[in-house]
């Protein structure tokens, strides 16, 4: 089932930026993973990056900084939801 969907590429830029959004603060320092994982997205331009993970990436109060460290480096961050949100209020 998942042999149809591309693998994302995992480049040089990649670490760069996660550790951009630490150091500037959009992340907290512990949250290098989220970092890894939010830069894996932007770089590849994906369009949604679905997470449970609220206290980091799904996360309002983030977003701005989040935002403004992705363009200042060059990036345009997509959207950061939880899948409840992406299908709406599906009752």
């Amino acid at each position: 089932m998942l042999v149809s969907i591309p693998r994302l590429d995992i480049g040089a830029q990649i670490e760069p930026l996660a550790q951009r959004l630490l150091l500037d603060g959009a992340l907290p320092a512990k949250a290098y993973l989220d970092a890894l994982h939010l830069a894996t997205a932007t770089i590849n331009g994906i369009q949604f990056l679905l997470t449970w993970n609220c206290k980091h990436l799904a996360n309002a109060i983030l977003w701005d900084r989040i935002e403004r460290t992705c363009k200042a480096a060059g990036y345009r961050p997509h959207a950061i939801c939880t899948p409840l949100e992406l299908l709406g209020d599906a009752t």
